[in-house]
């Protein structure tokens, strides 16, 4: 655990042969899983597992490549009744010491590969694990036989608009037709 009662596995990179891999295995026990459930907004971890092997990449970068193995329960989004998922998801992550500059501003976009990372001088497994597992999980669990609710919200007597006509181009179509000009 770190200082502030996390689940951490902390890793100096100046440590690691610069020959060949390092093999890692985390198995968090029943109160970490318990822990990092907590952490994550849900009911419990059954199982979790981080299992790979980071090696340099040239002279002063390296690649991170794990499988993710997990049983995450959540709770269904219509009836809060437990969803009990099985995660198994491969994990790569490559360090750089000199990553590309990102520039700053109001708005910018993302870069194409987003497993690329500065190279820091501790590489905390747990962290990477646990943000795995984050991202691995479903934003909206369904428990089996459970129906996704629809609803409509509108002014009294105007007609609720549907998911067709929320798509961008919807409009121009009720137009080309009340125009009758065939496609083109």
């Amino acid at each position: 655990m770190d200082e502030h009662g996390r689940f951490s596995h902390p890793l100096r990179i100046a440590d690691l042969g610069a020959q060949g891999p390092t093999a890692f295995l985390l198995e968090p026990d029943a109160r970490t899983r318990a822990s990092i459930a907590a952490e994550l907004g849900i009911p419990a971890l059954r199982k979790l597992r981080f299992a790979g092997e980071i090696r340099p990449l040239g002279k002063s970068d390296w690649h991170l490549t794990a499988t993710l193995g997990a049983t995450a329960v959540q709770d269904c989004v219509v009836s809060l009744q437990p969803v009990t998922t099985r995660i198994d998801e491969p994990v790569q992550r490559t360090y750089l010491a000199n990553p590309p500059e990102v520039p700053e501003a109001d708005e910018i976009e993302m870069p194409d590969d987003d497993t690329v990372e500065a190279l820091p001088a501790v590489l905390d497994l747990g962290a990477v694990m646990i943000e795995a597992l984050a991202l691995a999980l479903p934003d909206y669990p369904h428990a089996e036989g459970v129906t996704p609710v629809s609803a409509s919200f509108t002014e009294p007597g105007a007609a609720p608009m549907s998911y067709e006509d929320a798509k961008p181009f919807a409009g121009l179509a009720a137009l080309r037709d009340k125009l009758g000009k065939p496609d083109a």
